[in-house]
């Protein structure tokens, strides 16, 4: 697990991703789908807060954030040992999508699904594959996003895809148990779920290795942004009433190693990887 949380450590600052770092902890679960790369600061280690690109906010996590004004039933915590290392969606009974750079380097993971504290409630299950975008080549770079296998069908509320990336200028809503400051390692990340509204960015904000035909722009400050242990989660739009899953967390918008640095934070488009995810799930 220490490998595990310093790789996704190094890929963090690396990659200018934004998530927290999780304390040390004994080696992860063998078996990993992908091992090349060792997991990211975003990536999950049990203690990491996972966040688009870092999250968390000040007492709130999500940095600049609230506590959850609803139960987003579909929010995971992707974790090792128990502790926090990354976010994902679930978008049907037996899949989830995440960030790639939160799977690779391990062979299993321990998801919490559906509650809004990452240590109690929800559904608990296990992964059987961890399987990133064939063509993600690590951070910083695009196609960072990864479908998660259960090793069986839950019974959750999964969250549907939105039809379209959203426009820039969009409003959207960002998930996660992150930091709550924008320093690495500034605190551990929330025990509770924080949102974050925000918008979409003008894609000259992203610098990064941002790939605007599949990553999002999203607008952030040191004040409210995505942080460390964001990694891997939901970005949302609003639409017929309800919430689509729209982006994934990847890293920050200008490879810095403070949350929010640059005014922006990458996000995975999903809706651009909507034919990979559904031929790879078999959702089709």
């Amino acid at each position: 697990m220490r490998a595990w949380i310093g790789a996704t450590l190094t890929g963090l600052v690396a990659a200018a991703a934004v998530l927290v770092a999780p304390a040390a902890q004994a080696a992860p679960p063998p078996d990993v789908h992908r091992s090349a790369e060792k997991p990211s600061a975003d990536r999950p280690s049990a203690d990491r807060p996972p966040a688009g690109a870092p999250a968390g906010a000040p007492g709130t996590k999500i940095v600049g954030g609230r506590p959850a004004s609803e139960p987003y039933p579909y929010t995971s915590s992707l974790q090792v040992g128990g502790r926090h290392g990354c976010g994902a969606s679930l978008i049907s009974d037996q899949w989830l999508v995440t960030a790639a750079h939160c799977v690779q380097g391990q062979s299993r993971l321990n998801v919490r699904i559906g509650s809004p504290n990452r240590s109690s409630g929800g559904t608990l299950a296990t992964s059987a594959r961890l399987i990133p975008h064939p063509s993600y080549r690590g951070l910083p770079g695009s196609y960072d996003v990864a479908l998660v296998q259960l090793s069986r069908p839950v019974a959750g509320t999964p969250v549907a895809i939105a039809d379209a990336s959203p426009a820039q200028g969009s409003d959207v809503r960002l998930l996660g148990w992150g930091q709550t400051c924008p320093q690495r390692g500034c605190d551990q990340g929330s025990e509770q779920l924080k949102e974050l509204d925000t918008r979409i960015n003008p894609d000259s904000m992203c610098s990064g290795g941002f790939d605007p035909s599949n990553e999002l722009c999203v607008y952030s400050t040191s004040q409210a942004t995505a942080c460390y242990g964001d990694s891997g989660g939901p970005l949302l739009v609003r639409a017929g009433g309800e919430w689509r899953l729209a982006g994934a967390t990847s890293r920050a918008g200008a490879n810095s190693p403070t949350c929010g640095g640059g005014n922006s934070t990458i996000y995975t488009d999903v809706t651009a990887h909507r034919e990979w995810i559904e031929s790879t799930a078999g959702l089709r």
